[in-house]
């Protein structure tokens, strides 16, 4: 194994070690500029519900440029964002991918901070999960084509490693504050998982032979033993534990 692949795969079982969000942060600085990109972020996702969303995220975004960065009102039209919310597949980005979409001015302002080219990639996960990784710089990416998908595989495997710490260190998952799966009743559980076919309180009612009003009572008994706050975000949370499929 040569030296380079030997720093690559040190790298991969630094990140996977972390101890602590700074440390995290650290091994994936050191990796990205490894691979000879400047600037890089992790965020991790946290969907609650539709249009409900956590995020956190770790970079060494430049100071100057950090609070045009973390708008998120403008990733909407980012076409780098938008790829990555959509799709799994990595994306070699550069101005071209800026003009293709009418977002010349993006570019050039982020382009004044370093961020001319890069690769971004995102990993959807279960429930509701996601990890996005962006690496930028302000050189061109290499022409070759193995030398560009050597730099795009060795991202994504990174991204394994490093998503699987970001959910310890950096948006760690509360313990359940539910003791048992009996504490709910058989019509809690019943109304949670029409509610989770997208059946309204009044239509959960007819199916179940009971009131609208009884069946939105069931729900919301559901919702306060699960500590939650919306109905969806309880049947979110019965998911994960494994109290409705």
């Amino acid at each position: 194994m040569d030296v380079s692949n030997s720093m690559l795969q040190g790298g991969y079982q630094a990140v996977l070690e972390a101890r602590s969000r700074e440390e995290f942060r650290q091994e994936v600085i050191r990796f990205a500029q490894s691979l000879g990109f400047a600037t890089v972020s992790a965020t991790v996702v946290l969907d609650h519900t539709v249009g409900e969303s956590e995020f956190e995220t770790v970079d060494n975004t430049p100071e100057s440029f950090a609070s045009t960065y973390s708008d998120r009102s403008s990733w909407r039209q980012d076409p780098v964002m938008q790829h990555c919310k959509r799709q799994s597949v990595p994306i070699v980005w550069n101005q071209n991918t800026y003009l293709a979409c009418g977002q010349a001015g993006m570019w050039e302002e982020q382009a004044r901070f370093g961020y001319r080219t890069g690769i971004a990639l995102a990993l959807h996960l279960p429930e509701g999960r996601h990890f996005m990784l962006g690496m930028d710089r302000a050189e061109p990416l290499p022409n070759h084509p193995g030398e560009l998908t050597r730099l795009v595989a060795d991202m994504q495997l990174f991204a394994v490693y490093a998503q699987d710490a970001a959910w310890r260190v950096v948006m760690p998952r509360e313990p359940e504050q539910i003791s048992s799966p009996t504490r709910l009743t058989p019509r809690e559980l019943e109304c949670l998982r029409w509610t989770m076919d997208g059946k309204t309180a009044w239509e959960v009612g007819g199916i179940l032979s009971i009131t609208e009003r009884t069946a939105v009572l069931h729900l919301n008994n559901a919702m306060h033993k699960l500590g939650c706050t919306t109905k969806h975000q309880a049947v979110l949370k019965a998911l994960r534990m494994g109290l409705i499929r």
